[in-house]
């Protein structure tokens, strides 16, 4: 599967992750600030993050995290596999989410996303983490590659899952950890994106400009951090 020579699909070849190792990355994601992370250790963080703005407007999401055993489960990893790795899930990293039960309920083990194409529930923002062998994190690129086309392929004939959907995929950080510029994949497809003839915006972009697009795809206003000044992903996105 190549996304990024499909018609609806595009590479971000300008894409950078904010920061090293992974955690910060995440937090980057739905809170707009890295918070001066620079583990991956456990923080218990009290902010606004864009689950907030996604509650306040009514947006239904969830955080499916492979090998997530459920239950608010908040330590580090899971069992000998150690496949779930709290520091890929950075809604734990924030104590107005781990505190309040209805929202930890919609962090939850990644199989239930089959349930909810089954039942056509699929929520409006869908933030699914692979487990660390899914990931690359403890396997390899072509491990990885694999899974994510076996995985995602089948999903992609399925309306429940498809319809009026954008899809982002993206690494958290580069593989060298010494690497200031952090440059890394990023890919949008789906059929909110243009057809275009190169498959590639050269926009620079971060992490960031992922909240920032999510933010501006639904007028949930701005966490005001670093989401404020982000670039949104809207070079090759048709108007909804």
């Amino acid at each position: 599967m190549e996304i990024t020579t499909r018609s609806n699909g595009v590479l971000l070849s300008q894409y950078y992750a904010v920061e090293h190792p992974s955690e910060p990355n995440y937090i980057a994601h739905i809170a707009g600030s890295t918070y001066g992370i620079l583990d991956n250790n456990d923080y218990n963080i009290v902010a606004e993050t864009l689950v907030d703005l996604l509650e306040k407007k009514g947006i239904s999401w969830k955080g499916y995290m492979e090998d997530y055993p459920e239950g608010c489960f908040l330590n580090a990893t899971v069992g000998a596999s150690r496949l779930y790795a709290r520091k890929h899930n950075p809604f734990f990293s924030f104590t107005p989410i781990t505190n309040n039960a209805t929202l930890c309920a919609k962090i939850v083990n990644a199989t239930r996303l089959d349930d909810d194409i089954k039942n056509n529930q699929v929520p409006q923002l869908v933030y699914y983490v692979p487990n660390q062998n899914n990931d690359a994190h403890d396997t390899n690129l072509s491990y990885a590659s694999a899974w994510f086309k076996k995985w995602f392929e089948p999903k992609l004939q399925m309306p429940a899952f498809t319809n009026n959907t954008l899809f982002f995929t993206v690494y958290d950080e580069s593989a060298n950890k010494n690497d200031t510029v952090n440059h890394i994949y990023a890919s949008l497809l789906g059929s909110p994106v243009s057809e275009n003839s190169d498959h590639n915006d050269t926009t620079h972009y971060t992490h960031y400009s992922f909240l920032r697009t999510v933010e501006d795809n639904w007028d949930l206003g701005s966490l005001n951090r670093n989401d404020s000044t982000a670039t949104p992903f809207s070079k090759y996105l048709k108007e909804q």
